[in-house]
């Protein structure tokens, strides 16, 4: 098959889950023996390679406008597959909708990857909101497939759509050899800092992290990876809660360092609380970090007992305290949570669930003949947020322009 994915930033991944996606499920693809093709959001002054790992690569521009890039470069390449049809397309991001049905009219089965409930970041207020629960409502309507990575995302397109979705998460890297060495530049040791990656986005509660650790007696350092090139207010609110204990990494480009930053730390802290399954926390409990979340569904929905959870400052500060007051249970926990969950989110597993997924789109019965109308009838009308759900365990390891930017860099530097 010739399958395009597209509506990310492309490869190699160094911003966020649906960069890492496109990459670890593409490469797979490739030595499967499909031709895969990825479009890339590339400026003028960085590499366009044609290929990498085997994937072919379109390089197209993009208005470098927060409220513009991501609506600028998809409409590219969708114009772009218009003219080189492939036998399946996936679309990455509710957002993109409003191009599906150029798809459609070229022939091209599409299967849209939902991402999380992007409506309910604190960035997007006004018109902005109001374009991704419409930008929902498309993609149900003009998708062929729908992708969620996460049960509650599922769960969520059935309950307000009554739509079904292909259950697909991420992988989980298993970091098995450690390598504190690289550390040592940075003044860290083996299991002697807490650690938070993040994007600095208030839906991620970094601010609500650093403020607990500040409030906590603990006598490990905080390390906090991450920034947002547009949130500038946000970042002074977290630093100014800080105390002299807490160093800011800023973003680390650097995969090696950042795995071992993961590996080696007493804690990871995940305050991701509107996205689906997250590339971070898999990253982390791959790393055997002990992980500390907060309390909402899709986080349960992966650790289950396995994590220690928090809704506020009070609830962080009890939980780092906690940790350091037996290290040696706190490590074990992590070390049972990558025996555990780890095997559960395998990008191999992950590869071969999107293959089928394609085949099926490329197949006659590939192109849905009678999809949901993509009305709401559900309860989430009102801009209420999700429960928390323990004990759900999915079946797989995995202005209106102003509303089609998740543009923060992530992956590499933050999760």
């Amino acid at each position: 098959m010739r399958i395009a994915l597209v509506g990310t930033r492309g490869v190699p991944a160094r911003y966020g889950g649906f960069e890492t996606c496109v990459e670890q499920v593409g490469l797979r693809l490739v030595k499967a023996g499909h031709e895969v093709v990825v479009y890339c959001r590339t400026s003028k002054d960085e590499p366009r390679p044609a290929e990498y790992e085997g994937m072919k690569l379109v390089h197209l521009p993009a208005l470098r406008r927060k409220s513009l890039e991501t609506l600028s470069h998809t409409l590219l390449s969708v114009l772009h597959l218009l003219l080189h049809r492939v036998d399946a397309a996936i679309v990455f991001n509710a957002a993109n909708a409003p191009f599906l049905p150029l798809l459609r009219a070229r022939g091209i089965p599409v299967a849209t990857h939902v991402d999380g409930l992007e409506w309910k970041r604190a960035k997007w207020q006004g018109a902005g909101r109001r374009y991704y629960r419409l930008a929902e409502s498309l993609a149900v309507r003009w998708s062929d497939r729908l992708i969620a990575d996460a049960q509650g995302i599922a769960d969520y397109y059935a309950e307000e759509f009554g739509a079904a979705t292909d259950l697909i998460a991420y992988g989980a890297p298993i970091i098995a050899a450690p390598e504190p060495q690289l550390l040592t530049p940075h003044g860290l040791t083996p299991k002697g800092y807490h650690l938070v990656v993040a994007r600095f986005e208030p839906e991620n509660h970094v601010h609500l992290i650093v403020e607990g650790y500040r409030r906590s007696g603990a006598q490990l350092p905080l390390v906090v990876v991450g920034s947002a090139p547009y949130a500038d207010a946000y970042t002074a609110q977290v630093r100014a809660l800080a105390d002299d204990r807490v160093t800011f990494f800023g973003g680390v480009w650097d995969q090696a360092l950042l795995d071992q930053l993961y590996a080696n730390a007493a804690t990871y802290l995940h305050g991701h609380s509107v996205g689906g399954t997250n590339p971070s926390l898999l990253r982390a409990i791959g790393a055997g970090a002990a992980t500390i979340a907060y309390d909402v569904n899709f986080n349960r929905e992966i650790l289950l007992n396995h994590g220690r959870y928090f809704s506020d400052a009070a609830d962080v500060a009890r939980e780092i305290e906690a940790a350091e007051v037996s290290l040696t249970m706190t490590v074990a926990r992590g070390r049972r949570a990558q025996r555990s969950i780890a095997s559960r989110y395998d990008w191999d597993d992950v590869a071969s669930r999107y293959e089928q997924l394609c085949t099926v789109l490329a197949g006659a019965e590939g192109r849905a003949a009678v999809r949901p109308s993509g009305r709401r009838h559900g309860a989430s009308t009102e801009l209420q947020p999700l429960p928390s759900a323990p004990g759900s365990v999915p079946s797989s390891p995995a202005s209106t322009a102003d509303a089609l930017a998740d543009d923060l860099p992530a992956h590499r530097m933050a999760g």
